[in-house]
Parts: structure tokens; C-alpha cells; sequence
């Protein structure tokens, strides 16, 4: 028997993630500096940590109901009209899922097949495409633009409607550019789709991570309600990936249907995770606002050191990411992130890990410690002094934050 022809070809298809190779040499190597993996660098907050050994030690090691305690889902729905003016009955709209990966797969499973069409802008999320891909559907790519702050415009979305189009997916604040969309831009997209019947499925995993302006959602405007899906969780503003716990809110028919792809794949979320994140809802907003003010220390000195070793820098306006410009290296984005790993041990991820229109690009975190952030950023610079002449610094970026 040949057990690869066995597998199903949209699966065998399928690429493994652009940025697994990284992982995988860093794993042979020492001392190397990572701004690659998007994780908060924080541990989770002690009083979350806590709950969730006091729930363990009160027996809470069992199934919980399908959709998610009821405890949790109601703190959601308090949280999310508190935090962002968005309204959803915890008995009917929402679903505690393992992470917002299993929002965006049975919501996508739930949507479309053979025949639909995804749009989806890049750059973007590695699981969007993959996703859409697993159901059948076929996913339309929008390649975003730097000079547009890699916002999703009315003009490149009617370009990329069809008779076919069944959903959009919107993510800001986006991984890996760091761009929001702010209320007017998103305003300009809800009069291309206010008539039409698509799906918005808006992944807003960052939105506690906004740095000149609060977050806003699609969702906030009535005539886009019933049709989008509003995904969220606790991994990013929370520290707590780990705990894989996230949500997804919409419609009662379509949270109904989800439900059962949820209760035959899932079951329920890991309980222990659950009532930690009741805590997490109830009594850490200063434990967010602390991680969020040290994140935007972090981001302006990333920004400063990327444009000090010559490299044209998106200022990113939320999540933990930059996106710089490589293209005046002369190097391709793989080739900067080989180079710059094997010579100066420093990780960051390519571009067109994110997309195709991610070429040119790189993406570095700043979820990791200022100490480490300083450090890369004088082996960028050296970096740079060999391979990119417009290279602008002179000293060390150390000496020039004295």
C-alpha cells in the first residue's frame, strides 16, 4: 500500500508553514536572539495562574457544557460590551472555543465548500489560507499595500468580489504589518458590503493591543451585524497562549451550526483554562494595561532601530509586530532571514511567509525583552552595514539611546 496516495490532495497540497524552517534551525543553534515567535513574552498573570489551580484542587476536571461555562460566557459578553460596545446574548452567541485557530476553522467549515470563494487580504495570518483551502472553497488573495498602510480599501475589495464571494476575512489589528483600521477606513468597507451577502469574519486576537487609538469592529456598525463573526480570545492581551482558549460571537443560526461542528471535533474547551479566563475577565485590565504600555515602549524603539540601520519601517499601529522594508539589501526576504540568522544570530521571519505580497518584507517581533530587542538591534545594524548602503547609523544602537 502507498500510504501517500492514500491522503486526501488538498491536504497533501498543502505547504507546511513558511515559518517552521526558522524554528527548526534554531533549534541547533545557541545563543541565537529570536524576534520570530508571536507569543507574548510575559508570564500569564499570577491571580489567572492561581484560578486555575484552585480549580483543579475544587475538582473542576471534567467536561464543561459544549458551548462553554455559562459563567464564562457571560463575562464575555460583559467584557466585550465594556471593552468595545459589542453586544451578544452569552446563551446563544457565543462559543468558548480551543483557541482562535478552531474559531476560524469551524467557522470557515461552517460557511463554505466547493464552488465558495474566501477573500482574503494579505499579508496575513499563515492559518487563513490553509483553512479556506481544508473546506474546498477557494481563497481570492488581496495583495494590501505599504502605501496604504497595508489597510484593506473599498477600491482592492470590489476589485475582488465575485458572484462567488461568500466571505471576507478582516483582521486588524493585523500579524504581521501591525496596521489597524480605524472607523471611517472601516466605514468605506461597510458600504461595499452592507447589501451584499458575505460573510465578515473579523479576527480581532489583538485588540487589546492598540496603541494610538481603541480598537473598533465591524461589528459595531448595525447594518454589519448579523453578518459578521467576531473572533477573539485570551493568548495575546492576556499571556496566555498556552491555555489555548479564545471565543467566537455571531449570529444565533450561525453559532448554532458551528456548535455541532464544535461538539463533534472539540467537545468543550479545557476547563481549567475556562475558569482561569473567568478571572482574566473579572479582575486583570491592569495586568493588560501594563503589558500594553511596555509593548508600545518596545515598538517605538523597534521602529527607531530598523529606520537608524536603514531599512524602511511601517510604524505599526497595533499587535506586537514591525514589518520592515529589506528590499534595498539586494536580498530576497528568505535570503535576509538566513543571512542575518547564520551570521549575526538573530531570527526574524520572512515576509512572504504572510503572503506573497510579504516578499521584500520582514516581520520581527517585539514580544520579547528590551534587553534582547537592543541586542538584535546592533547585530541588524551590523547586519546592515554589509549588505544594505544606506545604511544610516554610525554608532552602536545602544550608545545612541544614552
Amino acid at each position: 500500500m502507498n500510504i501517500s496516495e492514500m491522503l486526501v490532495p488538498r491536504v497533501k497540497n498543502i505547504l507546511p508553514s513558511g515559518i517552521r524552517k526558522y524554528f527548526d534551525m534554531i533549534n541547533e543553534m545557541e545563543d541565537v536572539i529570536s524576534l520570530g515567535v508571536g507569543e507574548p513574552d510575559f508570564v500569564t498573570p499570577w491571580n489567572i495562574i492561581e484560578e486555575g489551580i484552585y480549580s483543579l484542587e475544587k475538582g473542576y476536571t471534567h467536561y464543561s457544557p459544549n458551548a462553554g461555562y455559562m459563567e464564562l460566557r457571560n463575562e464575555i459578553s460583559r467584557y466585550l460590551k465594556r471593552r468595545f460596545n459589542l453586544s451578544y446574548n452569552p446563551k446563544n452567541e457565543i462559543i468558548v472555543t480551543v483557541g482562535g485557530s478552531e474559531a476560524i476553522d469551524i467557522t470557515l467549515r461552517c460557511l463554505v465548500s466547493e464552488g465558495d470563494e474566501v477573500i482574503i487580504p494579505e499579508p496575513c495570518f499563515v492559518a487563513y489560507k490553509p483553512c479556506t483551502v481544508l473546506t474546498g472553497a477557494t481563497p481570492v488573495t488581496i495583495n494590501l499595500r505599504k502605501e496604504d498602510q497595508f489597510k484593506l480599501t473599498p477600491e482592492l475589495l470590489e476589485q475582488a468580489i465575485t458572484e462567488r464571494t461568500k466571505v471576507l476575512i478582516l483582521s486588524y489589528p493585523n500579524n504581521p504589518t501591525g496596521a489597524v483600521m480605524a472607523k471611517k477606513d472601516l466605514a468605506a468597507i461597510v458600504e461595499i458590503l452592507k447589501d451584499k451577502d458575505i460573510i465578515v469574519i473579523s479576527d480581532e486576537i489583538y485588540a487589546e493591543l492598540s496603541y494610538e487609538q481603541g480598537h473598533v469592529s465591524i461589528a459595531n456598525f448595525p447594518e454589519m451585524k448579523e453578518k459578521t463573526i467576531v473572533i477573539n480570545g485570551f493568548s495575546k492581551a492576556y499571556a496566555m497562549t498556552g491555555w489555548r482558549l479564545g471565543y467566537v460571537c455571531g449570529h444565533p443560526d450561525l453559532i448554532g451550526a458551528m456548535l455541532k461542528i464544535h461538539q463533534y471535533a472539540i467537545m468543550c474547551s479545557p476547563t481549567t483554562a475556562q475558569k482561569a479566563a473567568i478571572e482574566a475577565l473579572r479582575n486583570s485590565d491592569r495586568d493588560v494595561q501594563f503589558m500594553v504600555r511596555e509593548y508600545n515602549r518596545r515598538r517605538r524603539v523597534m521602529v527607531d532601530g530598523f529606520r537608524k540601520a536603514g531599512y524602511d519601517c511601517f510604524e505599526p499601529q497595533g499587535a506586537f509586530y514591525v514589518f520592515p522594508c529589506i528590499e534595498n539589501s539586494g536580498l530576497s526576504s528568505e535570503e535576509f532571514c538566513d543571512k542575518l540568522l547564520m551570521e549575526e544570530k538573530v531570527l526574524v521571519v520572512p515576509g512572504n511567509a504572510f503572503g506573497e505580497c510579504g516578499e521584500g518584507f520582514i516581520r520581527a517581533t517585539y514580544a520579547t525583552s528590551m534587553e534582547n530587542i537592543i541586542k538584535a538591534l546592533n547585530k541588524i545594524q551590523n547586519f546592515a552595514k554589509r549588505y544594505n548602503k544606506k545604511a544610516l547609523a554610525k554608532e552602536s544602537y545602544v550608545s545612541s539611546l544614552v
